[in-house]
């Protein structure tokens, strides 16, 4: 069993550890709110977290990321007037120094200041939770829009690569492992008829017409926490997919998880589409921070980039199934299927707004 007191003690030498406990619903790592008390009586909570080495091969460069962008951000707060350890995580370095500890089983750990009087929702209220996590994800690119990105690894690498996702899928129709595709053919069909989307993105980024930003890579409002008091969002965390990317990225994935209508794995498709209310809500947020710093083709990309995302989606729900459920985690039969055709759904939905969508975009710029 895991001594929380000893791996605590690990970063921190001169508090009293009072008692550890498992803290919020991440799925990847294993977190812990640990409380504290110093020699005055004085307590204090951090966050302890073993880091899921196992998704994460590079933990140097995965805490590398971390550390260069969170003390850049810090710099921007103070320099705009903010709590540098309230806007932003702060990584607390082990006792020698590092930025994380490796135990003697080789697990790996790291520590986080904790932000107190702040909260998190697992789902959008109302209006106003959208709009305010777009106007968090905008921030937070905002704020890095200067940051040199060839100094941030891929810790999940080719993660928005659609082009090879689009080639994982070919490869998984072709050699239809779990004996599946005759099962799907409609959904084949779906997919392979836009392949000539697949590149867009990639294209404008590999051929400089877009810049590469620092990308979250992870943008549900879960990802905020949210003040107490004045429900507005503080501070952007779970950091460890931040990325170079394209800032349609981050953008994207926020419409295709945050507007849809139903759940991920709806059964029903009927219920399955792409609120428009909820699309300009979160558009009107976000680009009231980020169109300072956008140039004219972002601004151009965020549309169709939310559409591309959410096919992304689709086609790795869909090539999982016909690999027979290794990735994603399933709790039913045809649960990959299912996901797979509520974003092709909502893929569906978008290309018949997306004249309505880009007059959003444009509204706002």
């Amino acid at each position: 069993m895991t001594n929380l007191g000893f791996i605590t003690s690990q970063f921190i030498a001169d508090k009293t550890y009072l008692h550890g406990l498992p803290y919020g619903e991440g799925h990847i790592n294993d977190t812990y709110s640990v409380c504290l008390q110093d020699s005055d009586g004085v307590i204090s909570r951090v966050i302890l977290q073993r880091i899921n080495s196992y998704v994460f091969k590079d933990v140097d460069g995965l805490m590398n990321n971390i550390v260069g962008v969170t003390n850049f951000l810090k710099k921007k707060i103070i320099a705009e007037g903010g709590d540098p350890q309230r806007e932003t995580l702060t990584v607390i370095p082990t006792v020698s120094g590092d930025n994380y500890y490796r135990d003697n089983e080789g697990d790996c750990w790291r520590m986080y200041l904790f932000v107190e009087n702040t909260e998190t929702y697992q789902t959008i209220r109302n209006a106003e939770d959208f709009y305010n996590c777009g106007v968090s994800f905008g921030n937070f690119q905002r704020m890095l829009a200067d940051y040199d990105t060839s100094g941030l690894i891929e810790t999940i690498k080719d993660f928005h690569n659609t082009v090879k996702r689009f080639e994982a899928l070919k490869q998984a129709i072709k050699k239809d492992k779990a004996g599946r595709a005759g099962k799907v053919r409609d959904e084949i069909k779906f997919a392979l008829d836009r392949e000539k989307d697949v590149g867009v993105l990639v294209e404008l980024l590999e051929s400089g017409k877009m810049p590469y930003r620092v990308t979250h890579n992870d943008t549900k409002l879960n990802n905020i926490l949210i003040d107490k008091k004045t429900k507005k969002g503080v501070c952007v965390i779970d950091l460890d997919t931040v990325m170079p990317g394209a800032a349609c990225y981050d953008f994207g994935d926020s419409i295709r998880f945050g507007a849809s209508t139903a759940a991920e794995d709806e059964t029903d498709l009927s219920k399955v589409s792409m609120s428009i209310e909820l699309f300009e809500v979160f558009t009107k947020g976000y680009m009231s921070v980020a169109g300072e710093f956008l140039t004219p083709i972002e601004i151009d990309s965020l549309a169709i980039g939310a559409k591309i995302m959410t096919f992304e989606c689709g086609i790795r729900f869909l090539t999982d199934y016909l690999n027979g459920d290794v990735y994603f985690k399933i709790h039913r039969e045809d649960h990959n299927l299912d996901r797979c055709r509520t974003q092709f759904k909502l893929v569906q939905d978008m290309e018949e707004k997306m004249d309505l969508m880009k007059e959003i975009v444009n509204k706002y710029k």
